[in-house]
This record gives structure tokens, sequence and C-alpha cells, in this order.
């Protein structure tokens, strides 16, 4: 019985042993590793700048930016024009339109610097307190917002809207491509489709579009 203890005890010192010669072993290894091959301290490289001309609401602009700045993140950041709003940042909610050259795009989807020579439009260039557009009053008149986060994207895509069906461009639902587009609920409801309102105030500001339409024809 004493005999089969000690060769149990022994067998257990041999492998204790072991581990700890293949630890003793493993770490300065590891060490020297670590010494012939210093690491090296992150560096981050600096921004790309480039700059930039436009008009902004008829005033020149000039910007020397991150070349991944957002055109919304110049407008708001750079210029201060915070009127329009960074909403999803994704281009699903609509917030952010503003009306490039006459048309009307989701700023956090285009780079500043893609926009050289452009003329743009944001809410505050389209009127003033003091003398508002006819969308702006009409949107206050229909109770065209709530919350009123989404309402400059709104008004500017409802101006651009009734542009683009004075040109005669059609809409996913235009039955007829070739014949000039109705003015209808379900047309401007299909052109508005890309401004999300949380608030849910999609009829009022189909009526609000629908007067100033009236006023233009």
């Amino acid at each position: 019985m004493n005999d089969l203890c000690d060769v149990n005890l022994s067998r257990r010192n041999v492998l204790i042993a072991g581990a700890l010669s293949a630890t003793a072993t493993a770490v300065p290894l590891t060490a020297d590793a670590q010494q012939q091959q210093p690491q090296q301290p992150a560096t981050t490289p600096p921004p790309t700048k480039a700059r930039v001309s436009f008009q902004v609401n008829g005033k020149q602009q000039t910007l020397e930016v991150d070349t991944r700045t957002t055109l919304l993140d110049a407008l708001r950041e750079h210029l201060h024009l915070t009127g329009t709003k960074k909403g999803c940042d994704h281009g699903q909610c609509g917030a952010c339109t503003v009306i490039v050259d006459g048309r009307r795009i989701n700023s956090c989807l285009s780079l500043a610097v893609m926009h050289e020579g452009n003329k743009i439009t944001t809410i505050e260039g389209l009127g003033t307190p003091d003398q508002l557009h006819a969308m702006q009053a009409a949107f206050v008149k229909h109770d065209g917002y709530q919350c009123g986060y989404c309402t400059p994207g709104q008004i500017c895509s409802a101006v651009a809207v009734l542009d683009e069906i004075r040109q005669g461009i059609p809409s996913h639902v235009s039955a007829d491509l070739n014949a000039k587009p109705l003015l209808n609920e379900s047309e401007l409801r299909e052109r508005m489709s890309g401004n999300i309102c949380r608030c849910g105030a999609y009829s009022n500001i189909i009526d609000a579009i629908t007067e100033v339409a009236g006023r233009t024809a």
C-alpha cells in the first residue's frame, strides 16, 4: 500500500516538475521575442483636406474641409446653417433635404467636395421670419408640422416637387410617361415619400403643397 502511494506521489511530482519547467522556459522566450520586435507606436494619419467653393443661399462660400465631410456637416458645422437637420444620417428620412442647382438631394449622402461651383439653397434661403416663402406660409396655415424637426426638409422637398411637376418630370405613379404629370394627391404623396414625418402630418402637408401649387398654376 505504501509502495503504491509512493508511486503515485512520484508520478505527481514528475508532472508538477514538468509543468514548472515548461512555464519557466516559455516566459523568457516570450520576453525575448518582445524585445527583438519592439512595438511601433500607433499613429493616425492626418485627415486629407480640400478647398471647395459653392454658393449657399445666394452667398459665395469657400471652405477647407476634410474630404470625408458631408454637405450636411459642412452646412451645419462650418456655415452654422442649422435649419437643415441631421435625422437618420443614412438618407432614409429626408430631414436633411436641400436644393442643389434646382434639384433636391439628401445632403447627408453627398460629400461637400462634390459640389464645387454648385448653387445650394437651404431652408434659410427660402424665406425669412418677416417674409416667408409661399410654401413656408402654407405649412404654417395648414399645420403641416408638429415637432417641426422634419419640416425644413419637407419644405425644401415640396418646393422642388412643384418644380419637377412644372418641368414635366414623371413619378413612379405617373400613368402616362409622355403626358404632363397631373397635380393630384397620389402624385404628391409619391413624390414626397422620401420625407418622413414621425408626427404624421402628411395630410396637412399635402394640403399646403396643393394650395401653393394652385397659386403658381
